[in-house]
């Protein structure tokens, strides 16, 4: 990672750098004797920095993921989180007791970096450990996949792992073959740790829907066929030890672990979903399930970081619907679609060959053209809308054919820490009518820039805890205000029908909203989420179903994108009242993203120190 930084006025440069004290490096200040760590006094980096590291020796994947398994702690890269009972109770105590630490800091002497990042790691390890302290389910500590079903059609170590192995698992030399080696000989014990999890779940009456779990057990089937040859993972550590140039003694032993331990441990898993098939109903929400309001309720609490109720929340989504498909109708009309609701029109554009890609692998490297332009035009735009820039290194992939059923069209994230792994956008491309020439720059630059990759690169820039934990109201939100900045930047002024797939991605996130809370609380079927997405915005069904199915298994997230979006939007909006002539664009901007990944409440903290310090 690289930044670069453009020159700019003396007022720009207080407003923006006023706005940046959270990147700024807190000082060496000691903290008072009640929060001290055993062996003494220790500084506020220092135990942000052991409570990082303490998070990371329950998740030794993360640490791969952002860079930081070396030194003393290389021996993260061989192992695997817990996924036990006991093992996720060990977590939980981990965060309870770094919980009370953190607590215990002063932070009135300390600056607004500090301040900020104690306010984050409060704020994110309270929600986990209310969630762990919930029945069932996998909690995702400074993360989004909060899941009441710990395996299911996109949740569970059969279906991350191919993938973590593949893209970030590092293999630089023999350490790092032998890390691999050790990690599929740990598969088993991961796999039988969730099976031990799903068990206790079934046992109180928690099975998820039966179209779930005919999802999940399908691709289960799938990868248990690969294990049987001892696949994936044999022929992605040769791949990578022939790019090294090692010689390729370990693979052996990887096809052996393969066959010998993770196919009965994956056998074994797909029983139990049988199992629970068996049983199963079509409900599709956490109403129906043992403690369900419960459990929706925190999770809606954990998707949002608000107190809002479901019913607020489907009402707000049901408001912001109706304003964003105002938007749409003059621009609908103008292309010469007038008939109909906004989303009968859009079906109508849907249909439209002239929007569609060809079919197959044509089609496929069309779609990754189209995507790779619309990176390269975004990055140019950036120094118009950003005082601190940064360049990522960024890659577009495929996702694996195993996981494109029970996916969405597309995600992705920021690379590593220390730079080594590219951020990524995942695109699914099991078949390319899930995307349209008008909708995918607009999921372009969500994913990619100004959006999730844009926004990871300056969290890997803030200490390593703040790298670790994000919010999805915030990640999303983001995302999509990137979509925004994309629009403002001109994105779509030689292209109207380019507005129109940016607008119905808002109007689709303000559909999550109204749809998730039908589902988890209001007793909705899934054809009624369904076709909610396809009459009343046009959406593509074979799209939508995929997404109301990823609903069922992370209530509560889908409601984080446009919550956290609008909350930017309005907290622009006071910056821009509260400055008059001094608002400036470019340092607004700025401010939010080096805020950092945050809850909506200490972004807003951080917006009106902004405003602050550029009233002097």
């Amino acid at each position: 990672m690289t930044s670069t930084h453009f020159a700019f006025t003396r007022r720009q440069a207080l407003i923006g750098l006023g706005a940046t004290t959270a990147l700024a490096t807190a000082g060496c200040r000691t903290m008072a004797p009640a929060a001290s760590l055993p062996g003494g006094a220790m500084s506020l980096d220092a135990v942000l920095e052991k409570v990082a590291y303490n998070l990371l020796t329950h998740e030794p994947e993360r640490a791969t993921s952002l860079g930081v398994d070396t030194g003393a702690y290389a021996g993260l890269r061989s192992k695997l989180e817990d996924q036990s009972i006991g093992g996720q109770r060990a977590y939980a105590a981990t965060l309870a007791k770094d919980l009370a630490v953190v607590s215990a800091i002063d932070v009135s002497g300390a600056d607004d970096a500090t301040r900020t990042s104690v306010e984050v790691v409060k704020s994110a390890y309270s929600t986990a450990l209310d969630g762990f302290a919930l029945p069932y389910g996998d909690v995702a500590v400074g993360s989004w996949r909060n899941a009441p079903y710990v395996v299911i059609q996109n949740v569970g170590t059969y279906l991350d792992m191919p993938r973590f192995m593949d893209s970030s698992h590092p293999i630089a030399d023999e350490a790092d073959a032998e890390a691999f080696v050790n990690r599929i000989e740990a598969m088993p014990a991961a796999i039988d740790g969730e099976l031990e999890r799903i068990g206790q779940a079934r046992a109180m009456g928690v099975v998820p829907p039966d179209f779930l779990l005919d999802k999940a057990i399908a691709q289960m089937e799938r990868t248990i066929t690969d294990a049987a040859k001892g696949e994936p993972y044999t022929s992605s550590l040769t791949s990578s030890l022939t790019e090294a140039g090692l010689p390729g003694g370990w693979a052996g032993r990887v096809e052996d672990a393969t066959k010998t331990g993770v196919l009965p441990a994956l056998q074994r898993q797909l029983a139990e979903l049988q199992a629970q098939r068996a049983v199963a109903t079509p409900a599709p929400g956490m109403s129906a399930r043992p403690k369900g309001d419960e459990w929706y309720d925190w999770g809606l609490r954990a998707s949002t970081t608000t107190r809002l109720t479901p019913d607020e929340v489907h009402n707000q989504g049901l408001r912001e619907l109706e304003s964003l498909h105002a938007r749409m109708d003059p621009i609908l009309r103008e292309i010469g679609y007038t008939k109909g609701s906004v989303g009968q029109r859009m079906q109508g554009l849907s249909a439209d060959p002239r929007y569609k890609f060809a079919e197959g692998d044509p089609g496929r490297a069309e779609i990754m053209a189209f995507i790779n332009d619309r990176i390269a035009w975004i990055r140019g735009e950036m120094p118009r809308a950003f005082n601190t820039l940064v360049d990522p290194n960024l890659e577009v992939r495929r996702l694996p054919l195993a996981e494109e059923p029970g996916a969405p069209g597309a995600y992705g994230g920021a690379g590593s820490k220390d730079g080594t792994i590219p951020g990524r956008m995942w695109i699914n491309l099991g078949t390319t009518d899930l995307h349209r020439k008008y909708d995918l720059a607009d999921l372009t630059f969500h994913e990619t820039i100004p959006g999730h990759v844009w926004e990871g690169e300056y969290s890997n820039r803030l200490p390593l805890i703040r790298s670790i934990l994000a919010f999805n109201a915030f990640s999303e939100g983001w995302a999509l205000y990137g979509e925004q900045l994309a629009d403002e930047l001109g994105a779509y002024d030689e292209f109207k029908v380019g507005r129109l797939g940016y607008l119905q991605s808002l109007a689709f996130r303000a559909c999550r909203m109204v749809v998730d809370t039908g589902l988890h609380a209001k007793g909705w079927s899934r054809e009624r989420a369904v076709n909610f997405f396809v009459e009343r915005n046009g959406s593509k069904r074979a799209e939508v179903e995929s997404e109301v199915d990823r609903y069922c298994s992370w209530p509560g997230q889908a409601c984080g994108y446009k919550l956290g979006h609008s909350e930017i939007v309005r907290q622009r909006a006071r910056a821009q009242s509260e400055l008059g002539s001094a608002y400036d664009f470019k340092a607004f901007n700025d401010a939010v993203v080096l805020g950092g990944n945050a809850p909506m409440d200490v972004m807003t903290q951080n917006v009106g120190r902004y405003i602050a310090e550029v009233r002097g």
